[in-house]
């Protein structure tokens, strides 16, 4: 063989090999195939994300989110408003019809929790366990944490209590600890759970961490937990969201109480100018939000009512309300992300954070002037007069999995690492894990559930 065809071979081989290293996944069932046969572990509890839950009529049975196929990819889902009630019946507001169903697992548009079960039950050798219903001994169970996800969180948290007390019931043990894995919203959900049990703290200002509910967790994995807030949920408030090809109008979304609270932490610097500078602007105070004509102050949302009622008083009525409703829910999310940040006392809880830092994330919102008037951006391609030199993607965007970013995962104001964190936020993990994955689809992935399972078999 000639020089020149045994360099070619052996080149050939380099790449055949480059090529199977690069398609190296962990075999789950070979790491773990120990491990799951000890018995000794407790009970999992499995809490879903904003639209991690279907919703049904109670009535009717009929699934109202997501539907079938051609719903989830045309309708613009305007009967998952929930009716807003008066200030009086905050934060319960009027129990609609709808009520929550089992996971939304996946859709032709990807995979959500399917994957991850499948993986708790072969690998993880969990079974699916059925609250009320005796445990006795044998595989360890996980449960699925279902809810509403529109209202507001610290009902959850109550009912996770319930849940919680119904499982240490089912065990025959007061005692008892559970681990949780927890998606998005879902931990935030747990964390409150975790510093206040299912005590409501959001009327007032006075946040007494007592660490109640951390006393039945074990260890709290949360998984692309927006631990500082996210500017996408500000954005839902003034382009709606997108969960097919219509949106989900924002005076849908702004009847969910639970979406404000995934708004970025009052800390959070979140609003900038065309040269970057920081914008001291309160995105908790609805003046705010009627100054830059968003949210229900919008003349484009204001004229949508109008053509969905049966005369201009009926809209006008409905827009005072929801405006009403838009400023108590502000408030109360102020205090729900101040009272996961205020300072708490040590506990033995570990938690372990997993997500992505791959993908540019919204991190911040920016203020153009236009005829001397303020507009804002919400995406960098939105600026009509972008000045020369200045990187507004770098500016507005930061690494994350493009809903929640690297730095409010970790519960930090800045990206920065050498950076201390701020003497205002008392946020404590024992470790994380980063890989390169979408928000939405962090729960297939394998390098998580690798990740997942190594810390729910550890026994130390």
């Amino acid at each position: 063989m000639s020089r020149s065809c045994t360099l070619l071979f052996s080149v050939f081989c380099l790449m055949l090999i480059s090529s199977c290293s690069r398609h190296l996944t962990p075999d789950l069932e070979w790491l773990y195939a120990a491990a799951r046969d000890h018995h000794s572990r407790p009970p999992l509890i499995l809490i879903h994300g904003l639209l991690g839950s279907r919703l049904e009529d109670s009535d009717s049975g009929h699934e109202a989110w997501p539907g079938p196929w051609h719903r989830l990819l045309l309708s613009s889902y305007p009967d998952l408003a929930r009716p807003i009630g008066t200030p009086a019946s905050y934060p319960d507001m009027h129990v609609d019809q709808l009520r929550a169903g089992g996971l939304f697992d996946a859709s032709f548009a990807g995979d959500y929790y399917q994957r991850i079960r499948q993986t708790l039950e072969g690998p993880g050798g969990y079974v699916p366990g059925t609250p009320g219903s005796p445990a006795g001994v044998g595989r360890p169970r996980y449960y699925v944490f279902s809810y509403d996800w529109r209202q507001d969180s610290t009902l959850t948290a109550a009912a996770l209590e319930q849940l919680i007390l119904q499982i240490q019931s089912d065990y025959d043990n007061p005692e008892l600890q559970v681990d949780i894995i927890a998606h998005s919203l879902g931990g935030l959900i747990a964390r409150y759970y975790a510093r206040y049990g299912s005590v409501d703290l959001l009327d007032g200002n006075e946040f007494p961490v007592t660490m109640t509910g951390a006393d039945n967790i074990r260890r709290m994995i949360l998984l692309g937990t927006p631990n500082l807030g996210s500017v996408s949920a500000i954005m839902a408030f003034v382009e709606g969201s997108r969960p097919g090809l219509r949106r989900i109008a924002p005076e849908t979304m702004m009847t969910m109480p639970a979406v404000y609270q995934l708004f970025p932490h009052a800390l959070n610097n979140w609003l900038i100018t065309k040269d970057g500078s920081s914008l001291e602007r309160d995105q908790f105070d609805a003046v705010i939000w009627q100054r830059f004509q968003i949210g229900p102050w919008d003349p484009a949302l204001v004229k949508r009512l109008r053509d969905q009622h049966d005369s201009n008083e009926a809209a006008a009525d409905y827009l005072a309300e929801l405006q009403t409703f838009f400023t108590a829910q502000l408030e109360r999310a102020r205090r729900f992300t101040w009272s996961l940040t205020v300072a708490q006392p040590p506990h033995p809880m570990r938690t372990i954070l997993l997500g992505g830092d791959c993908a540019p994330t919204p991190a911040k919102l920016l203020v153009e002037e236009i005829h001397n008037e303020s507009q804002l951006r919400l995406w960098p391609q939105a600026i009509e007069n972008p000045e020369q030199g200045v990187d507004y993607q770098r500016l507005m965007l930061e690494p994350g999995d493009g809903t929640v970013t690297k730095a409010s995962l970790l519960g930090r104001d800045t990206m920065n690492p050498a950076a201390p964190r701020h003497q205002h936020i008392d946020f404590r993990f024992d470790t994380d894990f980063f890989l390169c994955e979408r928000h939405d689809s962090l729960t297939g992935n394998i390098t998580f559930q690798n990740n997942l399972l190594d810390a729910l078999m550890r026994i130390d």
